[in-house]
Parts: structure tokens; sequence; C-alpha cells
């Protein structure tokens, strides 16, 4: 179980290179002395045998780094994870790079959540954050 402590959220897909999404998230998580939490949403289907070596490596990495993975069955991963968000005291979440769609993960899921910072994470390791920003009002 969980604390109330804020957290940070890996979100994976079933890719063996989400593990890097994971480590940042882990070292994100320990610097702003957060939870740690890995999340992927898989679409309903009748068989994941295709995704279980990969889902399975990925739980193994989250507890490499400290977290419990759970997995959402949804259609609509955006909403399925803002959902998680705001009921698991999340204030950033970390995943792989916004592919530039108006319909993408990152844009709607930033529509259900505009409250919560995004950092994105290349293929390379590189690191992109968006911050929330509140303004102030005079």
């Amino acid at each position: 179980m969980y604390s109330n402590k804020p957290s940070i959220l890996a979100c994976v897909t079933g890719q063996y290179d989400c593990d890097r999404i994971i480590e940042t998230a882990a070292a994100i998580a320990a610097d702003q002395e957060c939870e740690l939490r890995v999340l992927t949403v898989l679409p309903p289907m009748a068989d994941y045998s295709a995704a279980s070596d990969k889902l399975e490596y990925l739980n193994m990495i989250a507890k490499d780094n400290g977290a419990d993975m759970t997995v959402i069955f949804s259609a609509y991963a955006p909403a399925a994870a803002a959902q998680f968000v705001n009921e698991n005291n999340v204030n950033r979440i970390v995943t792989g790079m916004h592919d530039g769609g108006n319909q993408s993960f990152l844009v709607m899921f930033n529509q259900f959540a505009p409250n919560v910072s995004i950092t994105m994470v290349t293929k390379d390791h590189l690191i992109y954050s968006m911050d929330v920003s509140k303004a102030r009002v005079r």
C-alpha cells in the first residue's frame, strides 16, 4: 500500500525500452522525495500473451526501483491515466515522447489533467519537462 505522499508516475507501454521511463521517473521521485508509481493502460483484447514477457520485464524494473506496476484495461488510455493520477496524488507523469498529433496520449491526457507536470524521455535518454505554472493575479 502506498502512502499519501505526492507521487511521480511512469506511464509505460508494452515495450522493453520503456525501462528508461521507469528509471527516469525513479530518479525524479528520489530527488523530490515522492513515491514512484508505474502504470500501463492496455486496450481490452482477447489475448495478452504477446505483451506478457514485456510487461513482466517492466514489472521487474518497477520492483527494482521500489514500485509496483499497475495495469489498467481501458479502450481510452488518456482518461484512464488521468483518473489514476487524480486518485493517487500524482503531480508529475513521465512518458515517452509526444508523437505530435492533436489526438496523442499526452495532448488528450493534458486536457483531462491540466495541473500535472509532464516529463518526456527520448529513446536516446534525453529528458524534456513541462512544469505546471500558476499565474499570479494582481
